[in-house]
């Protein structure tokens, strides 16, 4: 690139996405905003070394991280009213998501700090690039803890039908399994592991049909679901005592209404319940 066609850079805060995996992934214009900051707000200082030494950047790293991210934020702010360029990157990917980041954002929107992104790799949007599902998806992020939580999300979650993405640390892979095949058998699923890495995999199936796993993965695992698979499953023919409930739910609900919860409750097909419905409103 010439150098004199190269962007202006600003004073305010630039959040830089950094590779996942693969050095060559950073992007010319992260090398470039790195280089001119005056401070880089990093996770892992000894991690991130190792990056901006790969690119002989020499600028100075600050720790930020979840644990001190509240204490030093103001000071950051401060930096940034004097009109400092300063940088945020995550150990992997960009900042904000699923990393800290969110804190400074909103108190330099408060203070009419500027922010900047600078795009680049996501496991996110890598894994659902890959997966073949739908590309109409949510993103969760990381998983809770505790067991009713995790319930509780899934089961918010199975009745929408799209593309759903999680984070996963691979150590507790297995946990999560008898979870998915209860609220997701209607679903594929994509494992994506060690991405743009030397040992890069992914792991295809049908939910219903996954194992836990014989040895213990490392790292973090991006989990991708695909949308329900249509029909596979439905039944065919509704049952009496189903057209007696559609009957009586007729008479106080919409039509749209009662073919939804229908087809969700006893896994029938939309058309065929839609069809009966019809028949009763003549």
């Amino acid at each position: 690139m010439d150098k004199n066609k190269q962007q202006t850079i600003s004073p305010g805060l630039y959040l830089v996405s950094t590779p996942i995996g693969n050095m060559e992934d950073i992007t010319l214009r992260a090398i470039n905003i790195l280089k001119k900051s005056n401070i880089i707000l990093c996770e892992d200082t000894r991690r991130s070394a190792k990056l901006i030494s790969n690119f002989q950047i020499q600028n100075k790293l600050l720790a930020y991280h979840k644990f001190n991210e509240k204490k030093i934020a103001d000071k950051i702010i401060e930096n940034l009213k004097k009109n400092k360029i300063i940088s945020l990157i995550s150990d992997a990917g960009t900042p904000a998501i699923s990393d800290p980041g969110i804190i400074l954002v909103n108190k330099c929107i408060t203070e009419k700090i500027k922010v900047y992104p600078v795009p680049g790799p996501s496991s996110v949007t890598s894994a659902v690039s890959i997966s073949g599902f739908r590309d109409q998806y949510l993103f969760f992020g990381f998983l809770k803890k505790k067991e009713n939580e995790i319930n509780d999300i899934f089961k918010n979650l199975s009745d929408l039908n799209y593309s759903l993405v999680f984070f996963i640390p691979a150590i507790k892979i297995n946990s999560y399994i008898s979870k998915l095949k209860k609220y997701f058998s209607d679903r594929k699923i994509l494992i994506a592991r060690e991405m743009t890495k030397m040992h890069e995999e992914s792991i295809r199936c049908e939910v219903k049909d996954i194992n836990n796993f014989k040895d213990n993965l490392r790292g973090e695992l991006t989990i991708v679901l695909s949308e329900k698979i249509k029909g596979k499953n439905d039944k065919k023919e509704i049952a009496e005592s189903v057209k007696i409930e559609i009957i009586k739910m007729l008479k106080k609900y919409s039509h749209k209404d009662v073919v939804e919860y229908i087809c969700k409750k006893e896994n029938l097909s939309k058309k065929i319940v839609y069809n009966f419905c019809l028949k009763q409103k003549k």
